[in-house]
């Protein structure tokens, strides 16, 4: 049996939806495959991202930014868009069963001193944590019926 296809989009696959990725493959596990992609992607994972990622225990370092593109051949199950740029460009993937959108800060944008803007990762990643933790959750849970 296939595994069920999610992909976290955003719109520069650096930072929102790389560490949504990460969080949900390891709550997930196996029950599914997850990929992210960008609408315009960065062409690389923001630094600042792989290390509030690290601090807890995910690592994303080997993870590259993609374009959505690349995925428009796959079947595709759900879409989870985790920015609102992303999600105006977000196409339609023929078999899509589910979309969702969970806006979220973008930490790249952020401000102020090393510490500060460092606050704001780790305070976004503590957002995304909450909600795709809880996302995984029900997948196990259904995985388990």
């Amino acid at each position: 049996m296939e595994k069920p296809f999610i992909l976290v989009l955003c719109t520069g696959n650096s930072c929102l939806s790389q560490m949504a990725e990460g969080i949900l493959r390891r709550v997930a596990g196996d029950m599914v495959e997850v990929q992210s992609a960008g609408s315009n992607p960065a062409q690389l994972v923001h630094p600042k991202a792989i290390q509030v990622m690290s601090e807890i225990g995910i690592d994303i370092s080997n993870n590259r930014s993609k374009h959505l593109n690349e995925f428009l051949d796959r079947k595709i199950h759900t879409v989870i868009t985790v920015c609102g740029n992303a999600d105006e460009a977000c196409p339609i993937f023929p078999g899509m069963v589910a979309r969702y959108h969970w806006g979220f800060e973008d930490p790249a944008k952020a401000q102020g001193s090393e510490g500060e803007i460092l606050q704001v990762f780790r305070k976004v990643r503590d957002e995304i944590s909450r909600v795709f933790e809880a996302y995984g959750a029900g997948i196990q849970f259904t995985a388990k019926r």
